[in-house]
């Protein structure tokens, strides 16, 4: 689970960089806010993983608790 939000969190860092770089550039408006949307939707759904409830639980932690003991 760790990996994975790790991946998500780097891939929303590229997607933002990226949708400077296709800002500075003509013709490519669309295509750097699509970029930008779903950085942003990236970010709520690690938000969503990762941030306790009231009773002190997140769901990535529920996760690693239901795996299978190595």
């Amino acid at each position: 689970m760790n990996i994975a939000l790790s991946l998500l969190v780097l891939t929303a860092i590229a997607l933002v960089l990226g949708s400077l770089v296709l800002f500075r550039r003509q013709g490519y408006r669309k295509q750097a806010m699509l970029m930008l949307a779903l950085a942003v939707i990236m970010a709520i759904n690690i938000a969503i993983w990762t941030l306790p409830t009231p009773e002190g639980k997140s769901l990535s932690s529920e996760a690693q608790k239901e795996q299978a003991p190595e």
